[in-house]
């Protein structure tokens, strides 16, 4: 079975399942969305008619929080199951949400340079290249729209047990190919699905290849002092697990031919 189906039924199964990442926009959640969506201020104050995609964000959260706000949503997911959420609570909110079920590194169902912003939550994981994710994105962005992204760290992905002193051991290689073994702490793993590690380089480094500037960089905080050894919140206060990036598209500039690129000798 290849990675795209094994995560689709993967996702598909946490979907019926009460798992955090199922679990749809609250009422009182959805009477504040900029503040459950935006609390470091990247998004324009005025999202009415805003063309967004939520990118591998299925589950009836981050779409119907976008539509909350006035904008036009279209949401992307692998999974039929996590699309039926997001499906089922528009109708019931009375919004009007677009599902459309497909990888995130194959958008050829969208239109290029689409939406104004692309709002893609912990999911690239799932993926074994990220170039081609990101080059999509850039595809149906528009100039200067917004990339606002989250994904798992490296270091947090190369943790395979907690031993006998409570110490984290990294027991997997940062220069790796392929989909990652199962390991005995999953804190940070999603039942079922096939994750891969990408690397620092690959994570900023692609992005900006692909045709986006980094406006800001943060590191979400998963740490708490007085949380149990067995908790994630524990482990969180020595290994950061996530990454959150706001990024802009670049103009896209027509490729010159060879005589109008300007010489590397001339004096």
């Amino acid at each position: 079975m290849n990675w795209r189906e094994q995560n689709r039924q993967a996702w598909n199964k946490i979907a019926a399942g009460d798992n955090q990442f199922a679990r749809v926009a609250t009422d009182d959640e959805c009477s504040r969305p900029f503040e459950i969506l935006d609390g470091r201020g990247w998004l324009p104050r005025d999202m009415v008619g805003r063309k967004v995609l939520c990118l591998a964000a299925g589950g009836g959260w981050q779409s119907v929080l976008y539509a909350m706000t006035g904008a036009d949503v279209t949401v992307v997911d692998i999974s039929d199951a996590m699309l039926d959420l997001d499906r089922r609570e528009a109708e019931r909110r009375g919004l009007s949400i677009r599902t459309v079920r497909a990888s995130m590194d194959d958008l050829s169902e969208l239109p290029e340079a689409m939406f104004e912003i692309v709002h893609q939550p912990v999911s690239t994981c799932y993926v074994p290249q990220l170039l081609p994710v990101y080059r999509e994105i850039a595809r149906v962005t528009k100039e200067d729209g917004l990339y606002i992204s989250q994904h798992k760290q490296p270091a947090s992905l190369q943790v395979t047990r907690r031993n006998a002193d409570d110490h984290f051991v990294i027991g997997l290689e940062y220069y790796r190919e392929g989909p990652l073994p199962p390991v005995s702490d999953t804190s940070y793993r999603e039942t079922g699905t096939t994750e891969y590690l990408h690397r620092w380089e690959q994570l900023v480094g692609d992005l900006c290849v692909a045709g986006f500037v980094i406006e800001d960089l943060r590191e979400p905080l998963r740490a708490n002092v007085n949380a149990p050894v067995n908790s994630y919140k524990y482990r969180g206060r020595f290994l950061p697990p996530y990454l959150r990036m706001k990024a802009r598209r670049r103009p896209r500039l027509e490729e010159k031919s060879d005589h109008e690129k300007p010489s590397l000798w001339t004096p």
